[in-house]
This record gives structure tokens, C-alpha cells and sequence, in this order.
């Protein structure tokens, strides 16, 4: 079993900044690519960053140049470094993880319960 949990969500000024942590834990044997997707209630969800296995990254045109993914393969987290933040930035924020539970190439897609973000002007 795998738990993904995100945390690091909060209210802030517009212009300021957050930084989100996404946690696995369990049956882990490597984790692969981890996106940070968000969720503004009444619309789909969006993807915002991606980094993967390697730490390549890429971002939402929306977040290009104000967020920053990374990633700490020894504590298994991912962090988002969020700056210059804008009120159009809030909403749920959810962490996605493919993980492989053994040698084998299948990768299993978890999600997080989601942190809010809240950006006020």
C-alpha cells in the first residue's frame, strides 16, 4: 500500500510564496515522474508541473518562470516552490505520483487528498 500526501497549502498575499511537499510512503520501489496538477471547483483539473524520474521538468504556460518543481529521491518528495503567486494561482493543489512496486516496469498512479491554496489580492 502507498500513501501520497500532500501538505504546505495555505493563505497568502498576492505576490507571495509557497512552497508545497509531496510525500510517498510504503511499498515503494522506485518512484517515476511526479505531476502537480490543481483544481479550481467547477473546472477541470489542470496539470502544472511535471519532473521525472531523471529531473526534467516542465510547466503549465500559466506557471512558466514563477514555479519550480524538485524532487529529494532519498526522503521520496517532491517539492513546488511557488512565487509571485497570483489570485488566479488558487486552488486544490494534488500531487500524482507513478510508482513501481517491484522490478518489473508497471507503474501505479496514486494521488494525494490535496492542499489548498488560497491567493488573496
Amino acid at each position: 500500500q502507498v500513501h501520497v500526501v500532500e501538505s504546505g497549502g495555505d493563505l497568502v498575499q498576492a505576490g507571495g510564496s509557497l512552497t508545497l511537499s509531496c510525500v510517498a510512503s510504503g511499498s515503494i520501489f522506485s518512484i517515476n515522474a511526479v505531476n502537480w496538477h490543481r483544481q479550481i471547483p467547477g473546472k477541470q483539473r489542470e496539470l502544472v508541473a511535471t519532473i521525472t524520474s531523471g529531473g526534467r521538468t516542465n510547466y503549465a504556460d500559466s506557471v512558466k518562470g514563477r514555479f519550480t518543481i524538485s524532487r529529494d529521491n532519498f526522503k521520496n518528495t517532491v517539492y513546488l516552490q511557488m512565487n509571485s503567486l497570483k489570485p488566479e494561482d488558487t486552488a486544490v493543489y494534488y500531487c500524482n505520483a507513478l510508482i513501481a512496486h517491484g522490478s518489473s516496469s508497471y507503474l501505479y498512479s496514486y494521488w494525494g487528498q490535496g492542499t489548498q491554496v488560497t491567493v488573496s489580492s
